[in-house]
């Protein structure tokens, strides 16, 4: 049996959670250890797991958490081509 991709699971680790958001790991690490328990966590134990559809939620309001990598995918995409060389 296949394990389901990151898109089909409800609940992600952490490290999943940096790899399908594309993610910094250290504002990621940062959010989980200065929160106090937002809508997008749950506990297992000490573990801290990650709810996918909440903390697409979360995202939206706080981008400021994506790589720039997927900014400059996504401004491409907007664009149909190159994004603009100017930062």
């Amino acid at each position: 049996m296949a394990r389901p991709s990151l898109a089909e699971k409800d609940i992600l680790n952490p490290s999943e959670a940096i790899e399908y958001f594309v993610l910094s790991r250290r504002k990621f690490y940062d959010l989980l250890n200065n929160t106090d328990g937002e809508d997008f966590l749950a506990y297992y134990g000490e573990r801290k797991l990650i709810l996918r559809v909440a903390f697409e939620r979360y995202l939206r309001n706080h981008p400021e958490l994506r790589r720039r990598v997927l900014w400059q995918r996504q401004e491409e995409d907007r664009q149909g081509g190159t994004p603009n060389a100017e930062y």
